[in-house]
């Protein structure tokens, strides 16, 4: 198989919880790369299955916003077996990537007034570069943001999120745990559960669900028994529950 065209390496690595991390990028070849957010890379992997060397393609969502040409971010959750995610858990500052070039429609229309993006655990990675983009360019819609995690220690970029509601009063983000301490003061239970009470009037937003497989389903579910068109829903599914 011929080599991936884009090579990047690795600048920086961020734990982000016990089995999450953000890795940071600086671009090699080509120096720059385009991309529009919400899209994904496809790493080449090499792995072992029934004693033979097989190399494969697993795709990872961009975090990261275009406006930051010079590198890219993946938000990376440890999976036990996972070849992708053992192979990028075990790379080092200075440990270089290949990859093949952006892809992917999963990006935000320009259609609705109201933008409402739903996330489960690491589905947050693209919605994480579509917010960060909307607002770096001066989208006036209001944008919601619902998160959901299993419990505290699953939490991260929330000082990043409550920095952009500070800066930008058209953005609101909450996170709800599903299984949550007794001390944990904010929002519990599922995240399709905020739903019905930021969908006021269905007509004019837009959503985009990303993460577990029952979450899109139930969302989308709900959310077209409101009322909302199948137009106005877009979705990318990470993993089955």
């Amino acid at each position: 198989m011929t080599s991936p065209p884009y090579t990047a390496d690795l600048e920086k690595v961020e734990r982000a919880t016990h089995d999450v991390k953000t890795l940071h990028f600086r671009m090699v070849e080509p120096p720059h790369v385009a991309f529009v957010a919400g899209q994904f890379i496809s790493i080449e992997i090499t792995e072992v299955k029934d004693g033979k060397r097989r190399t494969n393609n697993r795709a990872y969502s961009i975090a990261s916003a275009p406006e930051e040409t010079g590198q890219i971010d993946l938000c990376v959750n440890w999976v036990r077996g996972g070849p992708g995610s053992s192979y990028l858990h075990t790379l080092r500052p200075g440990d270089r990537m290949s990859f093949l070039p952006p892809m992917g429609d999963f990006t935000v229309k320009l259609a609705g007034h109201v933008l409402i993006f739903v996330a489960t655990g690491t589905g947050i990675a693209p919605i994480r570069s579509m917010i960060r983009h909307r607002l770096a360019a001066g989208d006036p819609r209001p944008m919601r943001l619902l998160w959901g995690l299993r419990g505290e220690e699953d939490l991260y970029y929330q000082e990043e999120f409550s920095e952009l509601e500070r800066r930008h009063p058209q953005f609101q983000s909450v996170t709800t745990l599903s299984k949550p301490s007794i001390g944990w003061t904010g929002a519990r239970g599922r995240v399709t559960a905020l739903l019905p009470q930021y969908v006021q009037t269905v007509t004019d937003a837009q959503v985009y669900l990303c993460g577990g497989g029952a979450m899109i389903r139930d969302a989308r579910a709900l959310l077209q028994s409101a009322g909302l068109p199948k137009s106005a829903i877009h979705y990318e599914k990470f993993f089955n529950e």
